[in-house]
């Protein structure tokens, strides 16, 4: 889904009263717990997170479940083990609402993925 607002706290402001919200906002503090020198910004309509200017995730509340946008998701975990038993499409993570992301490697995975932009290695598709 898009949302016609212009500023991350918009955007949060438009979920109010729905189930994704919870899950949109715990894939965020994850995403911003990694480093201050992230920025959030809204991008395509949805969440935006770059780092020095580097595209790092995007995160949107679509129909059924919230996405993680995050590049090309074999060049941060090749072998798919920070990514087992999540739900994956091409260059996204999908998070219903019968995900329990604490049960997940997630937070590993947002890490590696921020990791290497730090380092100057792509994570895009």
């Amino acid at each position: 889904m898009q949302y016609d607002v212009s500023t991350p706290a918009d955007y949060i402001k438009a979920l109010d009263g729905d189930w994704r919200k919870e899950k949109l906002l715990l894939l965020r503090q994850l995403i911003l717990h990694q480093d201050s020198a992230i920025d959030e910004s809204i991008n395509y309509k949805m969440l935006c997170y770059t780092l020095h200017q580097k595209g790092l995730f995007h995160l949107n509340a679509q129909k059924g479940y919230v996405s993680l946008y995050c590049g090309n998701t074999e060049k941060v975990d090749p072998q798919g083990a920070l990514l087992a038993g999540l739900k994956t499409g091409k260059g996204c993570i999908r998070f219903t609402k019968r995900t329990d992301i604490a049960a997940t490697q997630i937070e590993a995975f947002i890490a590696r993925a921020t990791a290497r932009v730090k380092e100057g290695k792509d994570v895009g598709c």
